[in-house]
């Protein structure tokens, strides 16, 4: 197992839950596909400089994870069909 850290930037805009919930779900999915979390990390919500696809904004929050190499490339398909998710970047830690 490596360890890896996940920067995941929330689309909170017209949703009724909070950050922290999505934030919640989102580990529960990193459990589900293998990985075992260590740290989350809330770095809150920022501004974009642009707007890309209308959205001004993104709740940022960082997951610091063990986990196998293949589990990337699930956790990177199944957060995809995620509409709360705006972006995903993995990296080894």
């Amino acid at each position: 197992m490596k360890k890896y850290e996940a920067m995941i930037v929330l689309d909170t805009k017209g949703k009724q839950e909070s950050a922290e919930q999505l934030a919640s779900t989102i580990e529960k999915e990193f459990t589900k596909a293998g990985a075992k979390v260590e740290q989350i990390d809330h770095l809150g919500l920022k501004k974009f400089p642009t707007a890309p696809r209308h959205v001004e904004s993104g709740w940022f929050v960082n997951y610091f994870f063990q986990a196998e190499p293949a589990v990337i490339d699930v956790l990177r398909n199944k957060l995809k069909l995620n509409e709360n998710i705006y972006q995903q970047y993995y990296q080894v830690a």
